[in-house]
């Protein structure tokens, strides 16, 4: 088959969806003809071939100082229809010139749902209500690839058919690697508002522990702030972004890997941190509950005084933190990139023969 995988963004830029992209096409690119078609970034080339697959780029336009910026791609109807793929998988709804081309696309296409239908706080979810109302009129009659039970089980409110839903989460790198055990409780993400940093910083008052942050965003001075006026400064790391290779060296030595997020579809940092063997606190939203498993402790979310009675008990209980470890190293398993991918084919094919 030639598959095509239509995002907005790609290589050199890697978000969530993009790292899944790159790891399907790769991992495909020995039994079928794979193609990213994206928008083409400054100082990148029109095509390049990568791990086995193309990366198609075109020219566009990108507004706002925002990550990712807003982008709008003229000709992507045009690109599609040279390439004549057996079947395009559609991965961003924020980009209306992709909307419009996939639209009046007349090939076989699927779309797959990466965050939860709404997601956001105050402006910011208001907006993305209306996005995601009037983007999935676009989408109902296609099969749509879920990357949670919890995402498809809130499509299915919205009036999705079951039978169009398939869930297929990202993968993650299972390896046979154990890391030591640190001193200190481990986050990683972006510093914005839907990762409750807030609530974890106010918890850390009641926690004997090191708290690393991992990552940067708009929230970072004002997280820096609430530190220093919480009392907890100096029990609290920022280390803004990290390479991978550091991220892994903080993954595999952490006491404690921490989610207390407002909204996750999936929670792709606390899976990562799984395959270390490392226990998770993470708040009861979205996807999280799935990727935890019995891996850790859900607590709910936006209560710190549950938060640092949950991240206190996992510390101080070695019995319990040592269990937990076995389990969520178990149960990361089911999300092996093999696992994935091999279900994820089988759905191409399926569309591609209807």
């Amino acid at each position: 088959m030639r598959i095509v995988q239509l995002n907005p963004f790609h290589y050199p830029y890697m978000g969530g969806i993009e790292y899944r992209l790159h790891e399907v096409a790769r991992r495909l690119s020995d039994r079928h003809e794979m193609i990213v078609l994206t928008s083409q970034l400054a100082g990148t080339p029109a095509e390049e071939e990568r791990d086995g697959y193309r990366i198609v780029r075109m020219p566009s336009k990108f507004y706002l100082d925002y990550n990712p910026p807003y982008v709008t791609t003229p000709g992507v109807l045009q690109a599609l229809e040279r390439l004549e793929p057996d079947v395009v998988d559609f991965h961003y709804r924020w980009a209306p010139s992709y909307t419009r081309a996939m639209c009046q696309y007349k090939g076989k296409w699927i779309f797959t749902f990466h965050n939860t239908y709404g997601e956001g706080e105050g402006m910011g979810r208001a907006v993305s209500l209306i996005n995601d109302a009037l983007f999935c009129r676009h989408i109902r009659g296609h099969r749509v690839v879920c990357i949670t039970e919890f995402i498809k089980a809130d499509l299915l409110k919205r009036g999705f058919r079951p039978e169009m839903l398939d869930v297929i989460p990202p993968g993650v790198d299972t390896h046979d690697k154990v890391g030591s055990e640190g001193d200190y409780i481990l986050f990683v993400g972006r510093l914005v508002g839907t990762k409750g940093l807030p609530y974890l910083i106010r918890a850390m008052h009641g926690v004997d522990a090191r708290l690393v942050i991992v990552g940067d965003g708009p929230d970072r001075a004002e997280l820096e702030r609430l530190a220093r006026s919480a009392g907890v400064e100096g029990k609290v790391e920022f280390t803004g972004w990290v390479s991978s290779e550091r991220k892994a060296e903080l993954l595999s030595n952490c006491r404690v890997f921490t989610m207390p997020s407002l909204f996750e579809s999936y929670g792709m940092a606390a899976a990562e941190a799984m395959t270390w063997g490392k226990p998770v606190v993470a708040s009861r939203v979205g996807g999280l509950p799935e990727v935890v498993g019995n891996g850790g402790v859900l607590i709910p979310p936006k209560d710190s005084e549950a938060l640092a009675n949950a991240l206190s008990s996992m510390l101080q209980d070695d019995a319990f933190r040592h269990a937990c470890a076995v389990k969520a190293r178990q149960h990361i398993q089911r999300y092996s990139w093999p696992n994935i991918v091999s279900h994820l084919e089988t759905v191409y094919r399926k569309v591609a023969e209807e």
